[in-house]
Order: C-alpha cells, then structure tokens, then sequence
C-alpha cells in the first residue's frame, strides 16, 4: 500500500462540509482547504465563514479563499502543494483545464444527482420539483465541462412523497460523504476504478435557484405546486402574497378526495388542520406551516388562534 494521499479539498456550504468529514475520518491526509470568501450574513451583514472553512478551522487545516482560480498566482499557490488528489464538492468557483491538471490523480466531484441527469447549480430541488422519484450521489472525474465527466461510483437515494428540499439535501451530504470516501478509500489502495461515460443525450440541467422562481402561481395544479413548496423548503422558500402582504408556505400537500370551482388561490376552509386552498386543476391544497411578514413559520392551527380573521373563507391568495 501506498503512502496516504496529499488531498486537496474544494467547497463551500454544509453539504460540502459533511464530505470533509467523512474524509477526516476516514484519516486521509487533507492538507489545505479551499472555499469561497466570507460572506455577509444575518441583520447586521457581518462576513460569516463557509461550513467548509468552519470545519476547517476547527482541525487546523489550511484554508485558502481565491476569489478565481483562473489567475495564474492563485495556480501556482495550489501546484507548490503538490496534492495528489483534488476533491471538490459544491465549492461554486469554476476550475479551469490549468487547474484539473495540478494533482497527479486528477480531480473528482461529490454530485448530488445520478448523472447524467440533473448536471448544475440545483440538483436537488430540480429532482422534487420534476417529480422524481429517486435521485443520489455520483462520484465523477472532473473536466472541463459542466458535471460531463467520466462517473466513478454511484449511490441511489429515495426521494419520498414528503421530502423536501432540505431532507432530501440532508440524506444526500451524508451518502455523498460515504460515496466519496468509498472511491478515496480504493485510490488510495491502488485500485483500479472503472469509470463510466456519461450519455449527453440523457442529461438534464438543474439551472441556479431565484427568489422570483419561488413564487406559487396558483393557477398550476395542486401536485405541481405541492412539489413546488418541497422543494424550495428551506431555501429560498416559496411565497405568494395575502392581503398585500408577502407570505412564505413551509409545508402543503394535496387532498386527493377534494375539489373545488373557486377561483385559484381562493382559502375554501381554514381549521386545525390547514388551510384548503383552491388550485387551476380543480384540486385542493392543504397549507399545514405558513410565515407571515415579520412573523415565524408556524402550524396554521397556532396562526388561527390570534389571526383567524385574515384566512377567512373566499379569501384569495396572490392578491
């Protein structure tokens, strides 16, 4: 057996972040970190670390934050590291051919889709939003293209009728980090890894989330728009308005036996149990947790007790 491997990791949020740890643990040699800047956050804007730099930080690793990889200094600062292995997982800074190139075994990607499809910004949300009813992990080879690289392992993940986009993101940063450390593991064993081409013609792309893409359009069918408010829980969450005001909508389902000829978006009933809520198919939505402005997401039955009076029936949504 080979000495360990010098790995270099790339990323940035806590699924990335769960990756490292099953490569700390797995007591492979990670000797720098890279992640993106510090960001704004919170009321008061204060830059806050990535989960990858906290953790980081927390096993005194290195940690290094270009803004590019492109420029050659920023090159030249990952070549004298000599690494003989790249990871990446949800680091969101492209790495150019210069870059894939520095360590000896290449660099490789911690997918959370089954490649081909769902390659981009967004694969968990776009498969909920699809109607998918699998997804997982796929560990690729990286290249210069976006997610087309040679696969290496795969690891399949339910996605049940209640999953949201944060569950599902959960399940997913804990299997990729057991996917990912299954593939290091026989790297560093010698092994020879069969990588598979992936066929372009299957793929799909999972473009970036946006706020305005969150927005319910009550005129879609009810199992649409069920599917809509899974997946953009917890981020960036999906919105309507109610009396002019912006709402956010954490948790709905549909009521298969139900039916209504009101206009879409009108409240039907509004009881413990939610608010029924008319949709463009002529189905019924149940909304179980709501936010109003201002307010916390809480169960419609605590939001009865003081502000019955807003969701009174006829009301209508979007408006």
């Amino acid at each position: 057996m080979e000495s360990h491997l010098r790995i270099v990791f790339a990323g940035t949020p806590e699924f990335a972040a769960e990756s490292l740890r099953a490569l700390l643990q797995g007591h492979h040699d990670v000797i720098a970190v890279y992640t993106q800047p510090d960001r704004p956050a919170g009321r008061g804007r204060a830059l806050k670390p990535s989960a990858v730099k906290a953790l980081a930080e927390l096993r005194e690793i290195p940690v290094l934050q270009p803004n590019s990889l492109k420029d050659a200094d920023a090159q030249a600062e990952l070549a004298a590291l000599q690494p003989d292995l790249m990871v990446v997982a949800a680091y969101g800074l492209l790495l150019p051919p210069e870059v894939l190139a520095i360590p000896r075994l290449g660099c490789i990607n911690v997918h959370a889709s089954l490649l081909p499809r769902w390659r981009g910004a967004a694969p968990i949300q776009r498969a909920i939003l699809a109607g998918d009813t699998s997804t997982g992990i796929t560990i690729m080879q990286m290249d210069a293209g976006l997610d087309t690289g040679a696969m290496l392992a795969k690891a399949s993940c339910p996605i049940s009728p209640r999953d949201t986009g944060a569950s599902l993101h959960d399940r997913l940063a804990l299997l990729g980090g057991d996917a990912l450390l299954g593939v290091v593991d026989s790297l560093h064993d010698g092994e020879a890894l069969v990588a598979e081409v992936q066929d372009d013609a299957l793929a799909t792309y999972a473009s970036k989330l946006n706020k305005e893409e969150a927005l319910i359009q009550w005129h879609q069918d009810a199992e649409h728009i069920a599917r809509h408010i899974r997946a953009f829980n917890n981020v960036p969450v999906a919105h309507t308005r109610l009396h002019d005001e912006p709402v956010r909508i954490w948790q709905a389902r549909v009521l298969s036996d139900d039916i209504s000829v009101e206009q879409p978006g009108t409240i039907i009933r509004a009881d413990k149990h939610g608010l029924a809520v008319a949709c463009g198919d002529g189905n019924v939505l149940l909304i179980e947790i709501l936010q109003l402005a201002g307010g916390k997401a809480l169960p419609i039955a605590q939001l009865l007790n003081a502000k019955r009076d807003i969701f009174s029936p006829l009301t209508v949504f979007g408006l």
